[in-house]
């Protein structure tokens, strides 16, 4: 892991040894609660060929900070840890609320974004009340049912458990505000003015971002691309890594 000052706060961010850092550049962003673990398969897929690189956004994983109250926010910190990492262009891959952000960049700074890969997310991204309810009553039940839903019964009881115990791990304060800004997101008239490449990733039992967000991206984003992964929930990416790792590299070597 390495660390870098972002606007007064260290932010930790996985980059592997072998990863060029004169390639194209890949940012992977996590979802609510999340931290770079969940993009670990990606990012050892495409280190070789690109610079691959895992964010810890503030208040998640090691970095510093309390986490953000809006995608516009988080938007703001996801750019200013481009600049501190010399990225002046980048793909932007990311999960459900990182995919938010990705959207947001798109829309608001399209000459940073490369293309970007929209992965269990959607132009809008309404929460469960009894989620965010939960997290300030029984953050333990709140985490399990997010858990219980954010994978496909073919992966196991072994992921959903392990997904609990990365949501407990972080703190419940920044999970409820990562929840409530996604509740609060809304570009669904607005995504089709987006103009950078683009390949939306769902699993095809998807509960918590359904198929019918990915198809309504794909819909109204000129020229996006659709993978929809079969046997895969809402963590499509750890349910079914080759297959998400097949989607974008076949994207992205398309530009």
């Amino acid at each position: 892991m390495a660390t870098l000052t972002v606007r007064g706060l260290r932010l930790h961010f996985l980059e592997l040894p072998e990863s060029d850092p004169r390639a194209p550049a890949i940012l992977f962003l996590h979802g609510s609660g999340g931290t770079h673990r969940i993009w670990l398969p990606q990012v050892r897929h495409f280190a070789p060929v690109y610079r691959a690189v895992a964010l810890d956004l503030p208040g998640h994983g090691a970095s510093e900070g309390d986490g953000a109250d809006s995608i516009a926010a988080y938007r703001e910190w996801v750019e200013a840890f481009m600049d501190a990492a010399g990225m002046e262009q980048a793909f932007l891959v990311g999960h459900s609320m990182g995919g938010a952000i990705a959207l947001a960049i798109a829309l608001g700074s399209p000459a940073r974004v490369s293309g970007i890969g929209l992965v269990g997310t959607g132009a809008r991204l309404r929460v469960h009340p009894d989620i965010l309810e939960g997290l300030r009553g029984d953050p333990e039940r709140a985490a399990g049912l997010l858990s219980e839903w954010a994978y496909a019964p073919a992966s196991g009881p072994e992921l959903p458990a392990q997904g609990k115990k990365e949501l407990l791990r972080g703190s419940a304060a920044v999970l409820e505000k990562d929840l409530r800004a996604c509740d609060a997101f809304d570009l669904m008239k607005e995504v089709d003015r987006i103009r950078v490449p683009a390949v939306v990733v769902c699993g095809a039992e998807d509960r918590l971002t359904p198929v019918k967000y990915a198809r309504y991206l794909q819909d109204r984003i000129p020229g996006a691309l659709l993978a929809v992964i079969p046997g895969a929930g809402h963590m499509v990416m750890l349910e079914k890594p080759d297959e998400v790792n097949h989607a974008l590299a076949a994207w992205l070597d398309r530009h």
